[in-house]
């Protein structure tokens, strides 16, 4: 609603309303009000803040200038300054260039850009560690599309286009953590400006055990949020163990887990049994599961499809009308037997595997991290029993491995001295076998 500032002034509301109104906390509204002026209540005799319609629509105008990426204190500062040129601040059209953090930077487009060009310049911009015109980039965005647009079509499609980058060696690990910082700082921003929920139902999202990948699970915060929900996000990393704490204590109608990597995934078959156990429902996706869609045969629960907009209409359809839950398939107990033998065996192979690199004069200093990727990638494997996804997450451990600044030759002595570690430690069997095959086709390759 607009709001003339001769209009609307009737102090009429109480701290608690303007909280309902606006998503704000308390600390924080009167935080604004002590260090920039606004908003500015009337107080009563008792000393008591009492809000009127502008005082509430005020603080919707900061907080919307700070989901544009400017500061509260820049845009309080822009507030006195339309004031001072006699314009309401309420109803004028705030562009990005007359941001005080932006006035030294060109516009980067014109109205009627296609998103795809935005999106470009936000990853240039990323790209050569320049913050001002990536926020200028998402400014603009957010002044032509809706916030739903922007955060899937410049955001997620940006961030997937600098992780290809690097995936493909033509963008630095540090080009590609500046990128996500500045995403998941944004969508932060967006989901702390959020209104507050206006629908009934609950829902807990978290990324799974051993997952630090947040992007993906934020975005779906923020669009569930949007739409009216009551979304308590978890973060990343977060152990079945606590979260079964976690749903006891919030009594969530569904819980949401995204898997980005395979040992990750490997996590949610017996997380699903325990929200059975609580009879709470899991939903559930990530890159291992559009990677690997015959994993969905193991976990008990929901998957919500390949992306993250049509999680965010089928989580709407599970929280209507709760189908039931997709047929498991149980994993052969052979799959059960390698996995307690390369359990037991796993840290004399290593060993094994640090001694051989030390006698041939390959470096160490990163090869613990590496043993420790190949041996998640098995156990997942195992605990999901299929051999197959060994080899569908070898690239990914290959690429780790050049991340480390090793070349080609050093890769094919890792894993010809860890098949050759297990032919000492392991019985002829499931990991033997794919190991002995792996290597047959590193030398074949090389």
């Amino acid at each position: 609603m607009n709001v003339n500032l001769e209009n609307g002034t009737a102090p009429v509301y109480n701290l608690k309303a303007v909280v309902m109104e606006t998503g704000l906390k308390p600390p924080t509204i009167r935080a604004w009000e002590r260090r920039y002026g606004l908003p500015q209540p009337h107080r009563t005799d008792g000393g008591h803040r009492q809000y009127s319609e502008r005082d509430i629509e005020t603080l919707k105008w900061l907080m919307a200038r700070q989901a544009e990426g400017m500061s509260i204190s820049h845009a309080a500062e822009l507030w006195r300054t339309l004031l001072k040129q006699g314009e309401n601040p309420l109803q004028a059209v705030v562009e990005p260039a007359s941001f005080p953090e932006f006035s030294s930077v060109a516009p980067l487009v014109e109205v009627g850009t296609e998103i795809s060009e935005l999106r470009k310049s936000w990853v240039d911009a990323c790209l050569r560690f320049d913050r001002q015109r990536a926020e200028l980039a998402l400014s603009r965005a957010f002044a032509l599309f809706s916030p739903e647009m922007v955060a899937t079509e410049v955001l997620q499609k940006g961030l997937a286009e600098v992780g290809k980058g690097w995936y493909n060696g033509d963008v630095s690990v540090q080009q590609e953590h500046f990128a996500s910082a500045l995403s998941i700082q944004r969508l932060e921003m967006l989901i702390a400006a959020s209104a507050p929920p206006t629908r009934a139902e609950r829902i807990l999202v978290a990324s799974a055990q051993g997952d630090y990948h947040v992007f993906s699970p934020l975005l779906l915060t923020y669009l569930l949020r949007r739409r009216g929900w009551d979304v308590i996000y978890l973060g990343a990393n977060v152990p079945a163990a606590e979260l079964a704490e976690t749903v006891n204590l919030v009594k969530p109608d569904i819980v949401v887990v995204a898997a980005q990597l395979l040992h990750t995934a490997a996590t949610l078959p017996e997380m699903g049994r325990d929200l059975q156990d609580q009879n709470v429902a899991l939903a559930y996706g990530g890159l291992a599961f559009n990677l690997n869609p015959e994993l969905q045969k193991r976990v008990p629960g929901y998957f919500l499809g390949p992306t993250i907009e049509g999680a965010a209409d089928r989580i709407a359809v599970l929280l209507h009308n709760r189908p039931p839950l997709p047929a498991t398939e149980p994993v052969d107990p052979q799959f059960s037997a390698a996995l307690e033998e390369f359990k037991e065996h796993r840290s004399l192979i290593e060993s094994h595997v640090w001694g051989t690199m030390v006698a041939n004069g390959q470096p160490t200093d990163d090869l613990a991290e590496i043993n420790n990727e190949l041996a998640q990638i098995i156990t997942a494997a195992l605990k999901l029993g299929n051999a197959s996804l060994l080899s569908s997450d070898m690239e990914w451990l290959q690429y780790l491995v050049v991340s480390h600044r090793l070349d080609e030759d050093a890769i094919l002595q890792h894993v010809a001295a860890y098949a050759q570690a297990a032919r000492v430690h392991l019985s002829p069997g499931l990991v033997l076998d794919w190991l002995e095959q792996l290597t047959a086709e590193s030398v074949a390759e090389g």
